[in-house]
This record gives structure tokens, C-alpha cells and sequence, in this order.
């Protein structure tokens, strides 16, 4: 068992599994691509065990010449940040897979295909240690999800599909010239040898030692950062993900925000820190800026909405934003907090999603003011649906409490005023969250449910059982954090290491000016349209949603 090259495993079980099923019968779909994501959950929990903690660097590490004539390999390793990514990602793709059964009921082969080679593509980002090799597998990822919002989605499903590829498209397109510029730059200043031009490893050694150059780091660095910035999503890039998660189904919107966001903070953690540490720290104020500015937009935008589904996706914006904050503060505490926070916000806002899909099966709405008094129609539903709303609330005890507490008090050591106004948001956000609680569950039941009270069933032993898994880490988490600090505990180190080698570049005070006008005014005019514009071209109105695994 040693020698088993695990992350090769871990990578591929989902293609095999979906090239099985591609020639199988279609009545075997549901139950092949459900065995196939348990068992990559199961080796990717093994490669936990087989991992040391207390050693540095990447571990279990798997390296192939690929492309020697430019010095590409392929190169999979692990530390602790990324393997906890990873184990996120297998668990909630066979939790997506299970929800996935009853909902989708056409092209039910192709669909489980789509949803195996996403997994695919999103667990060789976290382990790719070629920067070539990780752009492909950046790339795998935008394929099924295309496929799984255009063809399983809702009303506007196309509009959605088309936003979503232009953003992400514009974004990778750009990392991948500045994947070739530092590939270049480390050529021409290593006599013209390719060796190690794409190896992470060698050219964060590189960037720590000899550095790349002021112009380069300023530019690369900027388009490394809009592409993960559109991935996670940061105001003022944000507007796509609103419409692909209304228009995705179910387990599409639990991938997006449990995995699909991540790939943007562990974006900014493993390259933009470790190979442009200078530009980290002349952009670092502005993002900070920006992070501050995504908590209390995505708060603001959330309170207002009508749309159950919709609103989640907005507090993910806020959410998100309190990892930026912890990344780019640089600071010990504040970097846990980003990361947990990244884990935390996986498995509560993805159980969210899953409890908006359930309500969606049996009302084909999923309106607020329409939802009046289900405690007394579907109690059970209403429990469940509480305590994940209370997770994301921030309620002591819970995980969702942790991860935004060491962001915030990492954040308070550096940066009081930023940490002053973000700990004032949290209160905003626990406001509409339990506003939202209130007005669905309490009260007499609306006339809508009571119309169709005949065949509003509360959960099934099935949709339970994708959530009490949810529930179980998020209690475990809640009580035990250190679970995960000890895993990420070489990797925040390893991140602060290779940023504290960088000084900030000296940038003309007019051009972050000028930038930061530009951004400020995007987001004034997202927030008036958000707030009294009404729904906008493309945006799918309450109540008309096509049924889930329509095509």
C-alpha cells in the first residue's frame, strides 16, 4: 500500500468510474457514480491517514516527465490546506451525486458523467504542483459545470451558462499568459534551461531567493488574482454567480459554493503569496479594501432578496469575503481563520442548498412569502433547516463560528478598522438570516402551502441522510477546530514565510487611485440596482424556475 501513487487515484477514480459508466446501461448510472464517489472518499480519507502533519513541504508526492522539451511534468503532491480541500471536495461530491437522485430524471447518464469529471478537474486543482498541468486541470473544471447548469438548469439556465464561461474564460485566459510569463522570466534567468519552469516548487524557491521581476510580479500577479477573484467570487466580479446558482440545480449550487469558490482562496494561498510576494504586498491594502467592501455588499444584497436561493448565493459573497480579509492581512490567526473559514463555509452553505432543493422539490417556488408556517407542516424540516441557518449565522459552538472569529481577531491585531467594521456586518448577516428563518418556518401556514398541503411531505430518510454528515462536521468542527488547524498548520506557516519575503513594490499613488474609483462606482451602481432596480435582464424571477433536470 505504500507505494500506491494515492493522488493519481484520487485524481482519476472519478473518470474511470464515469467512462464505466458512459458504456453501462443508464438504469446503473445513479448507483455506479454513487459507488464511484464513495470509494474516491474513501482513498482520499486514506491519504489522510498517510499524511504526517509534523513534516514540511508537500508530501506523497508523484512526479512524471510530461513535456521535457519545456520542462512540464506531471506533478501531483499534498499539504495540509490542499488535502483538506480535497477531502471537502470527495465528500460533498458523492453527497451531490446521492441528492441528485430523485431530482434529475433525464439524461441521468450524462448527467453523472458531467458531475465525475468535475470532480476531476476540481481535486487536480488542489493537488497539481505544475503550474501547466494545474491550468488544465482549471480548465476540466468549467466543461460539466457548463454542462450541468445549460442542460439540468432552470428557466434562464443558457444566460447563466453563457455569464458564467465569458467571466471564468476572461479570467483563466489571462492567469494562463502569466503562467507563460513567469515560465520566461525564470527560463531566461536560469541560462535558458526549461528545467523547473512550471515546477511550483522550483519557482517558489525562485520568488523567495533571486525574485522575479517588479513589472512582472505587478502583472502576473494581477492576472493570477482575476481569475481566482472571479472563481471566488470578490466585488465587483461577482455578478455571475447569482444567476448560475438560481439556475443550476440542486447539487450544481452545492458544488459551486462548496468547492468551486474554494478554488479562488486556494488560488491566492498557493500561487499569488508564494510567487509574487511583492506585488502581495503593494495590492494587499486594496484587497483588504475590497474584502471589507464584499462583507457588507453581499449582507446588504442578501436582506432584500426575495428569492430563498438567491439570497444564500449573496451571503456567500459576504462570506467569502471574510477569507479574502484573513489571506491578505498576513497574519498568522487570520490565515487559520481564512481556511477554515473556506471549510466551514463548504459545508454549511452547501447544506443550504440542499435544504432549498428540498423545499423546491414539493413547491416548485421557492418565494420567501410564500413559505409562511412549514415548523407546522414539515417539522423536521424546519429543525434541520435551523440549525444550518444558526451555523451560518455564527452561533458559538457551531464551525461556521470559528473560521470568521481567527479572521477577525487576526484581522483586529493588523487592521482595528477593518476588523471593526466587518465584526459590525456579522450582526447584519445574523439579522437576515434569522429574518429569512422567520418568515419561512414560524407563523400560520401561507395560503400557498396550505394549497398544496396534500402532497407536502417533510424530509425523506434519503435527504437526511446527505445532511447529517453536513451536520456532523459542522459540530465537530464547531467543538473540536484543531481537527483542521493541525492539518493547515505547515501550510499557513509556508504561506507567511513566502509572503514575509516580499516588500511592497512602489506603485504611483494615481494608479490604485484611479482603480479603486472605478471599482467603488461598480459597486454603487450593483447595490442601487440590487437594491431598487428590481430583477435584472437574465435574472430569474420567484415562482417561474423550470423543474429541476429540466433539458
Amino acid at each position: 500500500m505504500a507505494d500506491l501513487p494515492l493522488l493519481s487515484i484520487v485524481t482519476f477514480a472519478p473518470l474511470v468510474g464515469a467512462l464505466v459508466i458512459a458504456f453501462a446501461p443508464a438504469r446503473w448510472a445513479r448507483l455506479l457514480a454513487l459507488a464511484t464517489a464513495l470509494a474516491t472518499w474513501l482513498v482520499s480519507l486514506y491519504a489522510v491517514t498517510r499524511f504526517d502533519p509534523a513534516l514540511s513541504g508537500f508530501q506523497l508526492v508523484e512526479e512524471v516527465s510530461w513535456i521535457p522539451l519545456f520542462g512540464i511534468e506531471y506533478k501531483l503532491g499534498t499539504d495540509g490546506l490542499a488535502l483538506v480541500l480535497v477531502v471537502l471536495t470527495t465528500t460533498l461530491t458523492w453527497i451531490s451525486i446521492l441528492a441528485s437522485f430523485k431530482p434529475i430524471q433525464t439524461r441521468i447518464k450524462e448527467y453523472m458523467v458531467s458531475f465525475l469529471i468535475l470532480e476531476v478537474g476540481m481535486v487536480g486543482v488542489f493537488l497539481a504542483l505544475d503550474t501547466f498541468l494545474f491550468y488544465i486541470f482549471w480548465e476540466v473544471v468549467l466543461v460539466p459545470m457548463y454542462l450541468i447548469i445549460g442542460i439540468w438548469g432552470g428557466a434562464n439556465r443558457i444566460y447563466a451558462t453563457i455569464k458564467f464561461v465569458l467571466y471564468t474564460l476572461v479570467g483563466s485566459l489571462l492567469m494562463l499568459v502569466a503562467i507563460l510569463a513567469t515560465a520566461f522570466a525564470f527560463q531566461e534567468a536560469n541560462g535558458g534551461s526549461w528545467v523547473g519552469a512550471f515546477d511550483f516548487e522550483v519557482l517558489r524557491a525562485h520568488a523567495a531567493t533571486a525574485g522575479f521581476g517588479d513589472a512582472l510580479q505587478m502583472l502576473a500577479f494581477a492576472a493570477f488574482f482575476l481569475a481566482f477573484a472571479i472563481k471566488i467570487p470578490m466585488v465587483p466580479f461577482h455578478t455571475w454567480l447569482p444567476d448560475a446558482h438560481v439556475e443550476a440545480p440542486t447539487a450544481g449550487s452545492v458544488i459551486l459554493a462548496g468547492i468551486l469558490l474554494k478554488l479562488g482562496g486556494y488560488g491566492f494561498i498557493r500561487y499569488n503569496l508564494a510567487l509574487y510576494p511583492d506585488a502581495a504586498q503593494a495590492y494587499a491594502p486594496l484587497i483588504v479594501l475590497l474584502s471589507v467592501i464584499a462583507i457588507i455588499y453581499g449582507a446588504i444584497v442578501a436582506m432584500v432578496q426575495p428569492d430563498l436561493k438567491k439570497l444564500v448565493a449573496y451571503s456567500s459573497v459576504s462570506h467569502m469575503g471574510f477569507v479574502t480579509l484573513g489571506i491578505f492581512i498576513f497574519q498568522p490567526q487570520a490565515m487559520d481563520g481564512a481556511i477554515l473559514q473556506m471549510v466551514n463555509h463548504g459545508l454549511i452553505t452547501g447544506a443550504l442548498f440542499l435544504l432549498v432543493g428540498v423545499i423546491y422539490e414539493r413547491t416548485h417556488d421557492r418565494t420567501i412569502a410564500k413559505m409562511g408556517g412549514l415548523a407546522g407542516l414539515t417539522p423536521v424540516y424546519a429543525a434541520v433547516f435551523g440549525f444550518f441557518v444558526f451555523a451560518s449565522a455564527g452561533l458559538p459552538g457551531l464551525s461556521g463560528f470559528v473560521g470568521e472569529f481567527l479572521a477577525l481577531l487576526g484581522t483586529f491585531v493588523v487592521n482595528p478598522w477593518a476588523a471593526g467594521v466587518a465584526a459590525l456586518v456579522m450582526i447584519l448577516g445574523a439579522a437576515y438570516l434569522l429574518w429569512m428563518f422567520q418568515r419561512v418556518v414560524f407563523g400560520e401556514p401561507s395560503e400557498f402551502l396550505l394549497g398544496i398541503r396534500s402532497h407536502l411531505s417533510d424530509m425523506t430518510p434519503t435527504e437526511i441522510l446527505t445532511l447529517a454528515p453536513l451536520g456532523a462536521l459542522v459540530v465537530v468542527f464547531g467543538l473540536f477546530p484543531g481537527i483542521l488547524l493541525d492539518l493547515i498548520g505547515g501550510s499557513v506557516t509556508s504561506a507567511l514565510d513566502a509572503v514575509g519575503h516580499g516588500s511592497a513594490i512602489s506603485v504611483d499613488p494615481l494608479v490604485p487611485a484611479v482603480g479603486l474609483g472605478i471599482v467603488v462606482a461598480a459597486v454603487i451602481v450593483q447595490l442601487a440596482n440590487a437594491l431598487f432596480g428590481g430583477g435584472g435582464a437574465g435574472e430569474d424571477q420567484p415562482g417561474e424556475a423550470a423543474p429541476e433536470g429540466a433539458s
